[in-house]
């Protein structure tokens, strides 16, 4: 088989050559671009979902249909290394010279500018790294508290009524959004608490694992009401065979139905394994139909690549107490797993003991409580890896 020819995508946020199973999260996300542009309320939203499923994809596949609608984005990736503000600044002051450059004379563009440098100002005294360039007086009173909870409704307010003056729709998209402090994460949904209220249009798709709902709630009790959070899942049979067939069929080529079925067996229909095990099996193929031995054969070859990038790269980030608590999990079997259970595997009294541990894992995201008092992988086969690769000593 022609290796250049292998229409099967594996990465970090690579599109697959077919987006399977997801037509109801992308239709959602028409009607809330469609429904703002015309200037009707309707909830922003946030996909949940573990490691694997997609979902920077989708936001990839969001944020160009939103260009579609006419829509000016901003595309941000959270991380514990850079603050909100940090990373919205610069994005904003693009979008506010984008708008300034359209035709027709109006007040409210410089106006948003002016209070961006108002924010940027305040926030300097905490990041001090901060540098607009603007050749423009501040908006004294507006933004400049110092207070991101205060001032980011009021930068919000400023450049929504910038986009509606100049007739435009703005869509932030956020990609890992539980790595925002709670102060940060109150403070975004406030400002698009703001934008609900006075229907500006400015909009917000996020995307993170599914500790999300409980920090959003936690931060700010209406979150439930202002967003939705539709989680993300592994595909189903049907729509694995889909993402699977689709696009080698485009090139001549099948899978034989044993073929997809080991493969369904070995990924459980998580997108981000069904590429790796198609793209390996094309590779192995020596003819048009790819069969159940040539899945075996490749399943070692991906199992290998698994394991030293995908898993280990996110194993050898731990330390010694958290590499143990999780080699603990995995010992227990298929999760979820109890609190109390890992204690007892640690050979540890009391659970209390192993909370630091715990909550640095969480914080990772290595793991995530899926109801009270149990833990889950948030990397799919995870557990599997574990036991394979870093057996309890």
């Amino acid at each position: 088989m022609d290796k250049i020819r292998n229409p099967f995508s594996p990465g970090a946020g690579a599109p697959p050559p077919e987006l399977a199973g997801r037509d109801g999260v992308l239709e959602q996300a028409s009607v809330l671009f469609a429904r703002v542009r015309n200037q009707r309320a309707e909830k922003s939203f946030i996909m949940t979902g573990l490691r694997g499923v997609g979902k920077t994809v989708l936001l990839n596949e969001m944020e160009r249909m939103a260009r579609t609608e006419e829509y000016r984005t901003i595309f941000l990736e959270a991380s514990d290394q850079k603050p909100l503000a940090v990373l919205l600044v610069p994005q904003l002051r693009s979008l506010l010279y984008d708008l300034d450059r359209m035709a027709g004379a109006g007040k409210k563009v410089r106006r948003g500018l002016a209070v961006l440098k108002s924010f940027v100002a305040a926030i300097k005294v905490s990041f001090g790294d901060i540098e607009l360039g603007l050749d423009i007086e501040p908006e004294k009173g507006t933004a400049d508290s110092g207070d991101l909870e205060i001032d980011l409704p009021g930068l919000f307010i400023a450049v929504g009524e910038a986009a509606e003056e100049r007739q435009a729709a703005v869509a932030i998209f956020i990609d890992e959004i539980q790595f925002f402090t709670k102060a940060e994460l109150n403070a975004l949904i406030m400002a698009m608490h703001k934008m609900q209220q006075r229907r500006l249009p400015i909009v917000l798709v996020g995307a993170g694992l599914p500790i999300l709902p409980g920090l959003a709630g936690d931060a700010k009790s209406y979150a439930e009401r202002l967003f939705s959070f539709p989680e993300i899942g592994p595909l189903d049979r049907d729509d694995a065979v889909k993402a699977l067939q689709g696009p080698v069929m485009g090139e001549g080529v099948s899978f034989e139905k044993s073929a997809l079925n080991e493969i369904f067996t070995w990924t459980k229909g998580y997108p981000y394994f069904l590429q790796e095990w198609g793209y390996q099996a094309w590779n192995q193929a020596d003819a048009t139909l790819i069969t159940l031995r040539v899945v075996k054969d490749s399943t070692i070859h991906v199992v290998n690549r698994l394991d030293e990038n995908f898993f280990r790269v996110r194993f050898d980030r731990l330390t010694d107490g958290e590499k143990r608590y999780l080699r603990a999990m995995a010992a227990l079997g298929q999760g979820p797993y109890h609190t109390t259970e890992i204690t007892r595997q640690l050979g540890v009294e009391r659970s209390t003991a192993l909370s630091a541990v715990r909550s640095k894992l969480i914080k990772k995201g290595m793991i995530y409580s899926p109801a009270h008092g149990q833990l889950s992988f948030t990397v799919p086969l995870f557990d599997e890896f574990m036991r394979r690769a870093m057996p309890v000593a």
